[in-house]
């Protein structure tokens, strides 16, 4: 039957199996279309070379002596035995170099390198600079500094009171209205929101500054504000050597800055942190960072120079010689939750003493029971304790109650919770959801453990926000301050270990949201087997390392979707990753400019035709389909597959192709690919885009035709006669009222053919 199905006829498989439920497939099963192995090209002497060394290795890591000695041709007892007493060895030498190979590969850390290029202060355009009315002298500094350098800054006071988008998109609608009613222009808007800085605390989990910069990053899109947004933060790089101090609840914005990228490419600018002041030169080199920077937007300005953030391998090396001690209390929170578990397990097999595991909801979660009298068994003490780590006065209680005979001297935060959903429908309460258990967790363990003497300080942070996820503007904040806490605490001499995670294989917050997985397998990113994990959770702590990207990152696959609408030079210092960016390049679609040109020469059925294969195509594409096939025309995108967030992806890749803004709803607005290639093809065709095309297209061949012909004076004043005539028609409506001024055509009326000739060399660029 299988014979048969393969080669084409029809098999009926109801008749020979059993009557069984029929299960749904799901929408998009395969990551490729070919599911069958490649044949291998024709065997050369190297790739006999590796199939001997593959199958050496084979019988190593299987312990296989006959196997082995066959390969090696030992036959003699004494070889053999020699042999036998080596394979043990061999083998695990072997399993040491794969393992090291897989961290090695697993491990990235953050840098901080100088701008290699030359920056140019000059800042042209038309700036908004919107500051807490609070600290005005700040926005007035900045609007002086901007103005000196060639920008029409404008001031814009933002009342302490406004924090929500509709009253910030009121007042900034009003504060920048000209005196004939008009919106002033905007060519760039920079936010100093952040600089009136507020603590993370018991009663404001979220500082004011950042509910107010998710206003004004909502307000600026519900104005239809297209000028890129940039965000100045003091102290959140760690990088300055202007005696700033460390402000990791500045990372916040960092992180959430990060999702903006992603989500609104066509309105984000960047940030950039500056030290405690800022003198001239330093004025210099912020306003080069908002002037462009090739494409830079994650910058410092530090003393002389202007840094730029870097993604880089960071190979873990040999094991630390000395192993974490973990004799005493460790403390770990979501203990009771799968992540917190298999940590708990791990240190019960290293040795510890006391494990303190602390949840919400204590011996009453689920599984607690089970754990406590599975690590009890393997000789560990244990305690389980419920306890919300974001309310202080609870945690010092539960730190005070810790036995005396085993000090506290470990903390692994590996708590938390997610509530993932688009920039656009988030709130200040949404984001204060996730950052309770997080960054109150974290920052109280932090201030309530500084006169104990800790061994280990390990937040569990995620991978969000190192680079930024679509769809977890709240979760990449809270982790990225993580890691800003694990460096303050490094550079004040504090033990602190924080590893941004991918997802484990073990589970996790990730695993239970569908929504969640579905973006990491089309992303490229695997998830991260529970002993490798650990192995480098281990190495991290040894070689204390303040803060470390651990992910199984395919960056062939990873690196389309990240850069598909706007370029990241943050990837640039991970090899593999540049070498998906350049390949991408070179495979890369249609332009704006290119796609308006084809369509120029089309006819209505065939531009239809065409921008209905950029929908499905792009639709697939954010799908993670190889082909548009599997996007019909007239088929919901939400039976395809689609949500919030898909939605904004392809919104996203379509206004890069087809260079016209469309609206963040346009998705759910016209529903179908049909119908959305429709809309596309009234906004590029009816909307003006490809109407001057032509124009340009003909001036093109008339270039082509002057430059390949000598006309004769005849010829060249019949040409000069139709020039003239239609630089006239083209001259009536713009001629000033009142005279003021020739025309174009009327300079051309007394010309020479000569004269025009020349006249077409220099506008027509004809030589």
């Amino acid at each position: 039957l299988a014979t048969a199905h393969a080669i084409g006829l029809p098999v009926d498989l109801t008749h020979v199996l059993a009557e069984t439920d029929v299960v749904p497939l799901p929408t998009y099963a395969f990551d490729r279309d070919r599911f069958w192995p490649t044949a291998a090209g024709q065997p050369g002497q190297d790739d006999a070379t590796t199939g001997v060394d593959s199958a050496f290795w084979a019988a190593v890591e299987r312990e296989d002596l006959p196997a082995l000695a066959e390969l090696t041709a030992q036959s003699a007892a004494d070889s053999l035995e020699r042999l036998g007493a080596a394979l043990p060895v061999l083998a695990s030498w072997r399993r040491q170099q794969r393992e090291r190979s897989t961290l090695d590969d697993w491990r990235y850390r953050s840098v901080w390198q100088p701008y290699t290029g030359t920056p140019v202060s000059f800042i042209p355009g038309a700036w908004w600079v919107v500051a807490d009315e609070r600290h005005a002298a700040d926005g007035e500094t900045a609007v002086a500094e901007l103005t000196r350098r060639g920008a029409d800054a404008r001031l814009v006071l933002l009342p302490e009171r406004l924090a929500d988008r509709a009253a910030v998109a009121e007042h900034l609608a009003a504060a920048t209205r000209t005196a004939d009613g008009d919106t002033a222009p905007a060519d760039g808007v920079l936010s100093l929101l952040a600089l009136a800085d507020g603590a993370v605390d018991d009663t404001q989990p979220v500082p004011p500054f950042l509910a107010r910069s998710l206003a004004l990053i909502q307000a600026l899109g519900d104005l239809d504000v297209s000028a890129p947004l940039w965000c100045v933060t003091r102290g959140a790089a760690g990088t300055t050597r202007g005696q700033t101090v460390d402000r990791p609840e500045q990372s916040l914005l960092w992180g959430l800055g990060r999702v903006v990228a992603l989500e609104h490419p066509e309105r984000w600018g960047g940030l950039v942190d500056v030290p405690a002041t800022l003198d001239d030169h330093g004025w210099d080199l912020l306003c080069a960072a908002l002037a462009g920077l090739d494409g830079e937007d994650q910058l410092a300005v530090d003393g002389a120079t202007v840094l730029v953030r870097r993604l880089v391998r960071a190979p873990a090396g040999a094991p630390a010689a000395d192993e974490p001690d973990h004799r005493g209390t460790t403390l770990v929170t979501g203990g009771t939750g799968a992540l917190g578990a298999e940590v708990a397990r791990w240190l019960a097999t290293r040795g510890a003493e006391h494990l303190l595991l602390v949840s919400r909801r204590g011996a009453d979660a689920p599984g607690a029971a089970e754990l406590a009298r599975e690590l009890t068994d393997a000789g560990t003490r244990v305690t389980v304790a419920a306890c919300d780590v974001a309310d202080r006065a609870a945690l010092a209680k539960l730190l005070d109650d810790v036995p005396a005979d085993a000090p506290l001297t470990g903390v692994v935060h590996a708590a938390g919770v997610l509530d993932d959903g688009v920039l656009d429908g988030l709130t200040a309460d949404r984001i204060a959801t996730v950052l309770r258990p997080k960054v109150l967790g974290a920052l109280h363990l932090h201030e309530l453990t500084v006169g104990r003497d800790l061994r280990t300080f390990v937040l569990f942070s995620a991978m969000a926000g190192q680079l930024g996820a679509a769809g977890q503007g709240s979760y990449a904040a809270a982790n990225a301050y993580l890691d800003a806490l694990a460096e303050q605490r490094q550079r004040q001499g504090l033990p602190a270990t924080s590893v941004a995670w991918g997802p484990w294989a073990a589970g996790g917050m990730a695993a239970t949201d569908p929504a969640v997985e579905e973006r990491r397998r089309r992303t490229g990113v695997a998830r991260l087997d529970t002993a490798p994990a650990l192995a480098a959770l281990e190495r991290c702590v040894a070689r204390r390392e303040p803060a470390t990207l651990v992910a199984a990152i395919d960056w062939a696959r990873y690196v389309p979707g990240f850069v598909a609408v706007r370029p990241s030079p943050l990837l640039t210092g991970v090899a593999e990753a540049q070498r998906a960016v350049t390949e991408r390049a070179d495979d890369s679609g249609a332009s704006p400019e290119s796609l308006a040109a084809l369509l120029a020469g089309q006819t209505d059925a065939e531009r239809r035709k065409t921008l209905l294969e950029l929908v499905r195509g792009q639709a697939a594409a954010v799908l993670g389909h190889a082909s548009m096939d599997a996007v019909e025309p007239d088929r919901a995108f939400r039976e395809l597959g689609f949500d919030s967030l898909t939605a904004v992806e392809l919104r996203n890749r379509l206004s890069a192709t087809t260079g016209v803004r469309l609206p963040a709803t346009v998705v759910f607005d016209y529903p179908t690919a049909a119908g959305l290639a429709e809309y596309v093809r009234a906004a590029i065709v009816d909307g003006g885009v490809v109407g001057v095309a032509p124009v340009f297209g003909e001036l093109d061949r008339l270039e082509a035709a002057l430059t390949g012909s000598a006309p004769d004076r005849s010829a060249r004043i019949r040409i000069t006669e139709r020039l003239r005539a239609l630089l006239a028609s083209l001259n009536e409506d713009d001629a000033p009222a009142g005279g003021g001024g020739d025309t174009v055509a009327e300079k051309l009326h007394d010309a020479t053919p000569d004269e025009v000739f020349d006249f077409i060399d220099r506008e027509l660029g004809v030589s």
